[in-house]
């Protein structure tokens, strides 16, 4: 295994309504809340991007928001059309394993902003 294999994602699936699962090349796999990775949203929507500010109002993302369409980008991110129409976010890999490690080990929960 390489240090890319943490971050090279082999399967991307809905595991449950509300849960999004990847299995990395490392053997490792993450399940993320899928309203929490609305909510992470970094784009320049969700956050001003010179002040780095959130713009989304959590109370304005319905509970039964779900992932429409996931796609990749590039080999290095994965866009998400959501069912509330926004789909300009990109969540890098590398973003996404390090969120998926800390939801796995308990120690946070999906945030805003890393």
């Amino acid at each position: 295994m390489t240090d890319s294999d943490r971050t090279r994602p082999l399967e991307i699936r809905q595991a449950a309504p509300q849960i999004l699962e990847i299995r990395w090349a490392d053997e490792g796999k993450s399940q993320y809340p899928v309203r929490d990775l609305r909510l992470a949203c970094t784009c320049a929507i969700c956050v001003d991007e010179w002040t780095g500010e959130a713009q989304l109002d959590p109370a304005e993302v319905a509970a039964d928001v779900h992932p429409v369409r996931v796609k990749t980008v590039g080999r290095y991110a994965l866009n998400i059309v959501w069912s509330d129409g926004h789909e300009s976010g990109i969540y890098p890999f590398e973003r996404l394993r390090d969120l998926g490690d800390r939801i796995g080990d308990g120690s946070a929960k999906v945030q805003r902003h890393d």
